[in-house]
């Protein structure tokens, strides 16, 4: 099969720019037990893939494919797999298996596992014409979205869907929003459709207009002070310092969650002016499946419309490249290679 894979982490852009990405051939996967074969439609690119290929977040082993935003059909089955038919469309997400029987997997907190394994990290994911996941950790995709539609929910949505729960926001509460990129334009839809009022700071001029346009009541610069104090905020953009100034937003009892597996390092916080009056700080870590379940019922109930941005496969580390650069609005995603496509890859 052809697929990218991460072969010397690098950045992507400024002065000592690499290519951290490689395009080739590998083997085919083969489903174990309890596996599906799947044959990828479409992968999305998302922000940990290119820490990964930056090298903010090492490569768990040599020449893994990144790309954890897999949609595609069944295509073979490993032995016992018995929950999806061939033919049928799932998804792949982050979280890829836990074990099960450690303190946190036996009280439901399995986000929490001791040893879990993340597609596209442990094992390889969906920059790849095929990829294999564990059926227990695959999703069946609501019909009312398209592969293109679909892929972004699989980590962007679930992970902003859960940061949104951790920011703990109270009934028709005011959010803040810090970046808003894949995650957070979905999440943003989201708190809309519960009744929330949502006010945005990103630097992109770009996604101050799509917030507009998704209904956000304030727009501004990613360290704007909002016009009125917050209940609770989202942090998603990967930089440490904007912690203080989203902790300063808030009112009193707020609750900031950072949803990343990344942050740059945060700056000395002033604990009267940042966490005083029960002000709280919380880290949002991977996801659950029934996260992942409960979000795709909501979406597709709302529905969500995902802003998407599609590449060609061969053309994934330019969709990494753009991401660095902030040239994406919305979520990218990658395409299944048509014969054409391969052909000029070489």
């Amino acid at each position: 099969m052809r697929a990218w894979w991460i072969e010397n982490p690098a950045p992507l852009t400024g002065p000592h720019a690499g290519h951290p990405l490689v395009y080739g051939e590998k083997p085919d996967p083969v489903p174990g037990p309890g596996e599906l074969l799947l044959r990828v439609s479409v992968c999305g690119v998302c922000r940990t893939d290119l820490h990964l290929a930056e090298g903010d977040l090492p490569p768990k082993r040599p020449g893994v494919v990144p790309g954890h935003e897999i949609v595609g059909r069944v295509i073979g089955k490993g032995p016992g797999a018995g929950r999806f038919a061939v033919g049928d469309r799932v998804g792949a997400a982050w979280l890829r298996s836990t074990c099960g029987t450690c303190r946190f997997c036996v009280r439901g907190d399995e986000n929490l596992c001791l040893a879990p394994r993340f597609t596209g990290w442990d094992d390889d994911g969906g920059f790849a014409e095929l990829a294999t996941v564990p059926e227990a950790f695959a999703y069946p995709i609501p019909a009312v979205f398209s592969d293109e539609e679909a892929a972004p929910l699989l980590c962007a949505g679930i992970i902003g869907y859960r940061a949104l729960r951790r920011a703990a926001l109270r009934p028709a509460g005011k959010l803040g929003i810090y970046g808003f990129g894949a995650s957070a334009h979905l999440a943003a839809q989201v708190a809309r459709a519960e009744g929330h009022e949502v006010y945005v700071m990103t630097r992109s001029e770009e996604a101050r207009r799509l917030a507009r346009e998704l209904g956000a009541v304030f727009v501004g610069g990613a360290a704007d002070a909002p016009p009125e104090a917050l209940d609770s905020a989202i942090l998603f953009a990967p930089a440490g310092s904007l912690v203080p100034a989203a902790l300063r937003a808030l009112d009193r009892g707020g609750t900031l969650a950072v949803a990343g597996i990344y942050l740059s390092p945060i700056p000395s916080l002033d604990y009267a002016a940042d966490l005083f009056q029960e002000r709280q700080l919380r880290s949002v870590t991977a996801n659950t499946r029934r996260d992942g379940q409960e979000f795709l019922y909501a979406a597709a109930g709302i529905p969500l419309r995902p802003t998407v941005i599609p590449y060609p496969f061969f053309q994934a580390d330019r969709a990494l490249a753009d991401l660095a650069a902030d040239r994406v609005t919305g979520a990218a995603v990658l395409r299944r290679p048509a014969v054409s496509e391969t052909n000029a890859a070489g």
